[in-house]
């Protein structure tokens, strides 16, 4: 990716990266020199998504709507029973009383266009830059779309269509989809890995239930990595972490893998789970869990699971593109701190409210987080693990993504 060192293929927070790969074609050629590095952050209950610088202050770019269709999508909802009774329980389940407007997002190579995943509205949609209208809309199978990633090269999306327990991949310029695989139990999470190689889809069972003590977690559903070769789609491998906990005598944990991160090389992966403060080291190649990181709780957090935002004790994790640190969202004990990756070690607890993902900066020094309790994004250095900066932004942010736009833009024209 020209504007990112290479390094920044190194994890998760790498993919979105991936946003704005350009391929070698005379036309993104052309475009590329007019490029501008941003992050978008999607605020799911706005139904928008603000745009910030991607270092330094992180100042406020400009805004989109990523909504723009809403009334028309609200009244075919509401003239099929079906779709209303998804409609309505999103709401009050997993958007906690809010409509979920914008769960994912990646940027089109050439800058022009921003896709966006629609929980609420079981989409997917493309939106342009200059003008907020619609070019291509795409309903997920199923009535929930969720977490997607973009292929190395930019030409193409994944995304989670979450009750249909399969992920869809579709042609990022025109909507056409372009070949889809089974998963678990609602699928979440996806990454495209080796170079764009693999797909790795995360599913994390049912996560809207009380149903949260150990003794009933055969209730949750068939959770499971799906890797898949990026060019077939058929399914290269299957982890189900279930035996690898098992056998270093952790019977008790969830096997729901959440966010994730993994090695420049590819090599190891760091994963959340369900209910753990803290995250778990996966040796690929040995297909065994190598370490364990618990983090500290917070004092003010309740023990009472039930409580806890969709069975997230801590979601959200990134890498530094050098491999050397973890940067770990403590969702429900509200706080992000940084891990020494060799020896575990996390540095100052850095206070957040709900902070909900964790990405890198487009320089690599700094951790992004986004604060969905307080509407904000805050910045932390990887190299000492102090707070640089918060900024402002929408009504609950989650979903934090680097991307491009043009040079010259600030938001949608008026006209």
């Amino acid at each position: 990716m020209p504007a990112l060192r290479s390094r920044h293929l190194c994890s998760v927070a790498a993919a979105l990266a991936l946003t704005v790969s350009v391929p070698a074609t005379a036309a993104t050629a052309d475009s590329s020199a007019a490029l501008r590095e941003v992050l978008f952050v999607g605020n799911n209950w706005d139904g928008t998504a603000t745009v910030l610088k991607s270092s330094g202050d992180f100042a406020k770019v400009g805004e989109i709507n990523v909504v723009p269709d809403k009334a028309q999508r609200i009244a075919e909802i509401n003239a099929d029973p079906i779709k209303w009774i998804y409609y309505t329980a999103i709401r009050n389940q997993v958007g906690q009383g809010h409509d979920q407007y914008v769960d994912d997002m990646y940027s089109t190579p050439d800058g022009r266009s921003v896709v966006v995943s629609r929980p609420s509205f079981a989409d997917v949609v493309s939106i342009d830059l200059a003008t907020d209208k619609i070019n291509w809309r795409f309903p997920v199978a199923g009535y929930r779309a969720d977490h997607m990633a973009v292929s190395p090269d930019g030409t193409r999306v994944a995304v989670s269509a979450s009750t249909a327990n399969k992920v869809q991949v579709l042609d990022i310029d025109t909507g056409k989809e372009l070949g889809e695989f089974d998963t678990g139990d609602k699928p979440h999470e996806n990454v495209f890995t080796n170079g764009g190689k693999y797909i790795w889809n995360m599913s994390i069972g049912e996560v809207t239930t009380s149903l949260d003590d150990p003794s009933a977690d055969w209730t949750k559903g068939d959770r499971h990595i799906t890797v898949v070769d990026a060019t077939t789609y058929k399914t290269v491998k299957t982890i189900d972490m279930r035996d690898r906990l098992d056998a270093i005598g952790l019977k008790n944990f969830s096997d729901a893998v959440r966010p994730a991160a993994f090695t420049p090389d590819w090599s190891k992966m760091y994963f959340q789970v369900s209910f753990f403060n803290g995250f778990l080291e996966y040796d690929i190649a040995s297909d065994k869990i190598t370490r364990v990181k618990t983090l500290p709780a917070n004092p003010a957090t309740s023990t009472d699971r039930t409580t806890w935002l969709l069975d997230s004790r801590h979601h959200g994790i990134s890498m530094s593109p050098d491999g050397a640190k973890l940067c770990v969202a403590g969702t429900m004990d509200n706080y992000a701190t940084v891990v020494d990756r060799a020896t575990l070690q996390e540095g100052p607890l850095v206070t957040a409210s709900t902070p909900y993902w964790a990405t890198v900066s487009g320089d690599g020094k700094d951790c992004v987080i986004s604060e969905s309790g307080a509407d904000q994004v805050t910045a932390i250095d990887f190299a000492t693990g102090q707070k640089v900066t918060s900024v402002a932004v929408g009504d609950h942010p989650q979903r934090v993504r680097l991307g491009h736009v043009q040079a010259d833009w600030t938001g949608p024209s008026a006209s």
